[in-house]
Parts: structure tokens; C-alpha cells; sequence
């Protein structure tokens, strides 16, 4: 194999890519346990390297784990898929360190998700509950301090920790948006996205039934992709200025929401100040119609009046929109 040249390696539980440059060497890792297959990554790829390899399912349940794929001759180890998995599933160290070449030339924003443990308001009785709650296993007690740990890094921010410990842990998700569970249009005796919820937000309760706890879910979308009732898209084009040029790409737009037993929308993302080409066409491509433009350039477009009344009766909410402003 010549330097430069990718090597990839897949297994059950995960995919690699090694790149052996002159100065620096390239390994990125797909840990396949945490994938959930959400298609956030093939969505925004800008090469089109990470493809969705759909879920096996077997009597309404989950017998094969949606995940991704990867071809190694167009991935440009650019990290975009790193800072957007909501799971965490994706690393990428140069020369043995952890390295993300679009965070550091400010081509993409790293998302602002927080999980902060508050010691003086935590019931310390809970300890075991918090622990054994935690759907990520990223929470553990520090003897020697007595305190709670996060392996923060780790965390995706579901705020199960936050419910059960009163808000002891204080939860900040990236995603802002919406899901809505439609039963009435579920494939009888089907769970798989209950199998598939990395949250629990989904999850059958003492009755047999699905319910949703829409206040867990991080928008991931995962359970969209495994449902049997698929929702369709069509290609449209959009464009955008950067840098004083104009873009054209395009999007998937999703065109049968009321068929789908279960919906996902994203509205805005809470993330660093960047403003690059790339970042403007992945939220595009990931975030929903009816707040794109206050994501895209929030600053200008929240004091534009007609945006905001476009946005009237939405649940982006006019007192909220005042607070973005003075801000």
C-alpha cells in the first residue's frame, strides 16, 4: 500500500480508516455499538464517503442494528461527522491525538451540549438510581471526593440524569426541535424504534404499549430510519451566500410527514459563532424548513421583521426571539 492511500477495516463492532501521510497519520473510527443510524452523517458528508446501511428487523423488532458505511477513497478525514453524531460513535486522532481538522480551521462550529452536576442540590440517596439510569453508562460516584462524575465527552446529553436527580444535573441539548409519535399509524405488533432509541425517549411501558417522553429525545432521528412506514424525500436545490459567493446545492425534503408513525424535526442548533460555506450547507441539509433562515445567520435574521412574523404561530415563540435579539 503506497503512503497516502487509505486502509480500511470493518468487524461487527467497528470501522477504521487509516490514512499513513508523510508527517501525519489519519485514523478514524466508527464505533458501531454506539452508531445508531441515524443518517445525520450521510446527510452532511460533503463528499457523499458515508452511506446508511439500513436495519434488519424480525417481528417488529431490531435482529440487525441500522449503522453506516464508509468508502474510504472519498473521505478526506475532514471531521464534520465527528462533531454532528449526537452518540458520540465517530473518532478521529492525527498522529495518535484527538484532532478535528474543521474545528480548528473554524469551518464548523463545535455544538454547545452541557451536562454540569450541581453537588449542593443533589440528594446523594439518588446516587445508585442516577447510575443505573444513565442509558450511556457515562455516570459514576467518586468515593474519595463524593461526588458524581460525567465522562463528559461521552455523554449525549438525554437529561435522564437531569429528571431523576431534580435538576441536580443541569442538561443543555444542541438540537432544539420537535418529535411526535403517531400510534394510529404504527405497523401492528412493531417496536423496533423503541430497540433503537439511544435515549429512551421511546420505550415500551408497563402496559406493552410504545410511549414517547418526547423531553429525552436529542433528535437524532435514528427511529425515523428503522420504522417500516419509510419516509420519502425529493431533491430540492437551495442556495446560499458565503463569503461573498453564491452556492447552489441540494436537499431532501421530506414529503409524506402525515403517513409517518413517527416524526423528528430539527428548528435551530445552539453551537460556537463560525461562518464558513461548509457549516451553511450542513444545516441546511439537516434542519427543518420553518426555522432554517434564524439558524443559518441568527444574529441578522432575528431583527429582521418579516422573518419574525413569518414565524408567528410557531413554536418559536416572539418572547423567545426577543431574548436570542438581546443577546
Amino acid at each position: 500500500m503506497s503512503r497516502g492511500t487509505p486502509k480500511k477495516t470493518r468487524t461487527e463492532h467497528l470501522m477504521t480508516i487509516n490514512r499513513d501521510m508523510m508527517t501525519r497519520n489519519y485514523w478514524m473510527k466508527w464505533d458501531l455499538d454506539k452508531c445508531v443510524g441515524c443518517q445525520i452523517g450521510p446527510t452532511i458528508c460533503p463528499k457523499e464517503a458515508l452511506t446508511h446501511v439500513p436495519a434488519v428487523l424480525e417481528d417488529g423488532h431490531i435482529l440487525q442494528k441500522a449503522s453506516v458505511d464508509v468508502d474510504e477513497n472519498k473521505c478526506i478525514n475532514c471531521g464534520i461527522c465527528v462533531e454532528a453524531c449526537p452518540t458520540h460513535a465517530i473518532e478521529l486522532t492525527i498522529n495518535g491525538k484527538p484532532e478535528n481538522p474543521v474545528i480548528e480551521y473554524e469551518a464548523f462550529p463545535k455544538f454547545d451540549a452541557k451536562t454540569i452536576f450541581h453537588r449542593e442540590k443533589f440528594d446523594f440517596s439518588l446516587k445508585d438510581f442516577i447510575i443505573e439510569n444513565c442509558p450511556t453508562n457515562v455516570i459514576s460516584y467518586d468515593e474519595k471526593r463524593d461526588t458524581m462524575r460525567v465522562v463528559f465527552e461521552d455523554c449525549i446529553h438525554c437529561r435522564q440524569c437531569e429528571v431523576a436527580s431534580k435538576g441536580a444535573f443541569e442538561v443543555r441539548q444542541p438540537w432544539v426541535g420537535s418529535v411526535e409519535l403517531h400510534r394510529e399509524q404504527c405497523v401492528v405488533g412493531c417496536l423496533a424504534c423503541a430497540d433503537i432509541c439511544p435515549t429512551r425517549a421511546l420505550h415500551v411501558n408497563d402496559e406493552g404499549e410504545l410511549v414517547l417522553a418526547d423531553y429525552y429525545c436529542i433528535k437524532c432521528g435514528a427511529c425515523m430510519q428503522v420504522c417500516p412506514v419509510k419516509p420519502e424525500y425529493e431533491e430540492e436545490t437551495f442556495t446560499f451566500e458565503s463569503q461573498g459567493m453564491t452556492h447552489t446545492r441540494s436537499k431532501k425534503r421530506l414529503v409524506n410527514k402525515p403517513a409517518l408513525p413517527i416524526v423528528v424535526e430539527r428548528w435551530r442548533i445552539r453551537h460556537s459563532d463560525v461562518s464558513s460555506a461548509a457549516w451553511i450547507e450542513a444545516l441546511r441539509k439537516l434542519s427543518d424548513d420553518k426555522a432554517k433562515s434564524v439558524e443559518i445567520d441568527r444574529k441578522r435574521a432575528l431583527r429582521r421583521a418579516d422573518l419574525i412574523e413569518a414565524l408567528r404561530g410557531n413554536i418559536v415563540k416572539k418572547a423567545y426571539l426577543k431574548k436570542e435579539i438581546e443577546q
